[in-house]
């Protein structure tokens, strides 16, 4: 049990030590720039989206008509060749470095890294291989440090203390825990449930974790992780392939052959069977779809009421500070509601990636009717 806790201590020093090493790469790049657009009015849709999509740069603050960013590593692979330099190059997206840009033109490239000519136009047939770390990545990356220390110190907690009561970090993680585990997990899997209770449980908390680490208004919160689509996409792709790879012969044989179902919905045109196997990609689509339209549009809502204070200040001084005191008590009730929805759903996305899985390996009733008998 000593050498046990001497290895959660060397790892929880490392991963100490691998944060603050993140931090010391990036603080150099932490830079104060002049806003170039103090005379344009200010454009609510801009700054919303601004907030819930990814950068190449981390907005901190704004003081005295001055960003206050953390400029991240650009990485980029194009002609044999690796490219790496700081986003601050960009100027905030008005310029062009090294042969590549910023897309500022509205599009499905729009915020994206571009490959342009000498004239700033952009080449469409260029090809190259974005590695960049940008704001979504950097947060991803202290998310899971975090986690790993509050995970790490939990389990400290319980070699230390034993079959005790759990202390500290512990004994917020154990009422949590057990919830998702006696709730969601076994009555959706059954008794093959401990086969897949961790990946349930590292599923639960890094969505949990993120969305919460979302509401944080500051650094190193307030990257829109969990409502990033290409996130939301691999925690539904970690569930269609665990689900997949677990079917049984039962699992299938009820998609391509499914009981109950008159014959004339089978033979000739096999109807039932192609509904059932869309179904089988349909359920991670929505998965994905449910937690990232979920949380953006959270987001939006909350930074709507915000932004109205703005939008009525440019027209009349009054009206802003007159809708002030509304709009920020709508936002702080959003907020709450924002964490409400934290919760759910980090529990929801947990409990159907559990029922699609319990689908997957539930036994045939009969066979398992006769081992009950024996």
């Amino acid at each position: 049990m000593h050498l046990n806790i001497c290895k959660i201590k060397t790892y929880k020093k490392l991963c100490l030590l691998t944060l603050w090493s993140v931090f010391l790469f990036f603080i150099p790049n932490i830079q104060a720039s002049e806003n170039p657009s103090t005379e344009k009015k200010f454009d609510a849709g801009s700054t919303i989206i601004g907030h819930v999509v990814d950068a190449y740069e981390w907005h901190i603050m704004t003081i005295n008509d001055k960003h206050i960013s953390i400029y991240l590593p650009v990485i980029l692979y194009h002609d044999g060749k690796i490219h790496l330099f700081s986003s601050s190059k960009f100027h905030h997206g008005h310029e062009s470095y090294a042969g590549f840009a910023i897309c500022q033109e509205k599009g499905a490239n729009k915020g994206k890294i571009i490959k342009v000519d000498e004239e700033g136009n952009m080449d469409k047939d260029a090809f190259f291989i974005d590695l960049s770390i940008t704001k979504n990545v950097l947060s991803l990356f202290i998310s899971i440090l975090l986690l790993t220390l509050i995970i790490l110190s939990a389990a400290r907690s319980y070699k230390k203390n034993g079959h005790g009561a759990p202390k500290g970090i512990a004994r917020i993680i154990e009422p949590i825990l057990l919830f998702i585990k006696d709730g969601a997990i076994v009555p959706s899997i059954g008794p093959k449930h401990e086969k897949y209770t961790p990946f349930l449980l590292t599923l639960f908390f890094f969505i949990l974790f993120n969305n919460l680490f979302g509401l944080i208004p500051f650094f190193p919160g307030g990257a829109n992780l969990t409502g990033n689509i290409s996130v939301t996409l691999i925690l539904a792709l970690f569930t269609f392939i665990v689900t997949t790879l677990s079917g049984n012969k039962h699992y299938w044989k009820d998609i391509f052959n499914t009981p109950g179902i008159p014959w004339w919905l089978k033979v000739p045109i096999p109807l039932m069977p192609i509904v059932e196997l869309i179904g089988v990609f349909t359920k991670p689509i929505i998965l994905m779809i449910r937690l990232f339209a979920n949380i953006t549009a959270g987001h939006i809502i909350a930074l709507g009421f915000i932004c109205l204070i703005f939008i009525l200040g440019e027209t009349n001084l009054s009206a802003g500070y007159g809708v002030s005191i509304a709009s920020v008590i709508f936002y702080v009730f959003m907020g709450f509601i924002e964490l409400l929805v934290a919760f759910i759903q980090a529990y929801v996305f947990t409990l159907l990636s559990a029922i699609y899985i319990g689908m997957a390996v539930k036994e045939h009733e009969e066979e398992h009717e006769l081992k009950e008998i024996h």
